[in-house]
């Protein structure tokens, strides 16, 4: 069969409609912290492959690892200034309630934990509104949030004046309630302020400690397990109300199957990663006791929670702590 001109420019333009008909009509440029070599990056992209397999393509999302995009303390300015369209939120002045409850010392049971983040999400919600956000995606920090020092240490509750890093507020709390001083250091820059004894002591998840390879510098890690922690990932909220509804059930339905996808290949990679550690790379790891656990927790938590109700409201903030409690271990 032998097409005229005007066939094949037909067909040229029939397969030129169709290409652009399959390009996303959405993009959504999402942020993070973590670099490639994290459990968490895969969640990322198995995130990815599920909006577009649920849109049928017609949103994307591009992943900018390394905090490539924006610093650590700029996801909110990132997100509505059009720099990102989905980032990791850090405790923002913005955000108060989000601020002081997205870490939380408390004790509580992580076997549910994909339902307790999902319902704190939903009470941050309208204050992530009311700054054009929209929550999506929760961490898995809870599960990993520990410290890490250069030699042992016999009581993480007497710092003896040591400068440990910070990630936020309720970290500086505690660091100085237990005799030490905070440093705030994004995670980019702790490896080189390990090593050049800006800080004595580090407060970092296990995921992102190991990713840049901090076990050289502070090999002994103290597992207290005091946090419930949710360093959610939000999206600029005019950007998700152009979608269409189907396109908005989509995102937030693959974030949620890559939530319950995640959670157990976080925690084994955690595990293996410390282990590792410890068995080959000259680390050590050590537990507190339960009731040092509490100890600890309640040593920060009365005067937390002074902090939170004036933050939340106090009824928001019973809401958060009645949370906390129905997932007590």
């Amino acid at each position: 069969m032998i097409l005229s001109w005007k066939g094949l420019a037909g067909t040229t333009a029939l397969t030129m409609a169709t290409a652009l008909s399959a390009q996303a009509e959405t993009t959504i440029r999402l942020s993070t912290y973590v670099n490639e070599a994290d459990i968490r990056y895969d969640g990322f992209v198995h995130f990815a492959d599920l909006v577009a397999e649920k849109t049928g393509g017609s949103v994307e999302v591009q992943i900018f690892p390394s905090a490539t995009l924006h610093g650590w303390s700029e996801g909110v300015d990132a997100v509505q200034g059009g720099v990102s369209d989905m980032s990791w939120i850090p405790a923002d002045d913005r955000l108060p309630c989000y601020r002081v409850t997205s870490l939380y010392p408390v004790a509580v049971d992580l076997e549910d934990q994909v339902e307790l983040d999902a319902a704190y999400a939903g009470l941050v919600q309208d204050e992530a509104a009311s700054v054009n956000l929209v929550p999506v995606f929760n961490s898995n920090y809870s599960y990993d949030q520990e410290w890490w020092f250069e030699d042992t240490i016999a009581d993480l509750g007497d710092l003896q004046g040591k400068q440990v890093r910070s990630i936020g507020p309720l970290v500086s709390l505690m660091i100085e309630t237990w005799g030490g001083a905070p440093v705030f250091v994004a995670p980019k820059e702790v490896f080189q302020s390990a090593e050049r004894g800006v800080v004595d002591g580090i407060n970092m998840g296990v995921a992102t400690y190991s990713s840049w390879k901090l076990w050289d510098v502070m090999p002994h890690m103290v597992n207290a397990n005091l946090f419930y922690g949710n360093i959610q990932y939000m999206m600029n909220k005019e950007k998700f109300d152009s979608m269409t509804a189907d396109e908005q059930a989509a995102v937030m339905e693959a974030a949620r199957e890559t939530e319950e996808w995640l959670k157990p290949r976080y925690e084994d990679w955690v595990d293996q990663r410390v282990g590792n550690a410890v068995m080959k790379g000259g680390g050590a790891a050590v537990s507190v006791s339960q009731d040092k656990r509490m100890e600890l927790i309640e040593s920060v938590q009365g005067t937390w929670n002074e902090t939170v109700d004036e933050a939340c409201s106090p009824e928001l903030a019973g809401q958060v702590r009645d949370l906390f409690a129905k997932h007590a271990p």
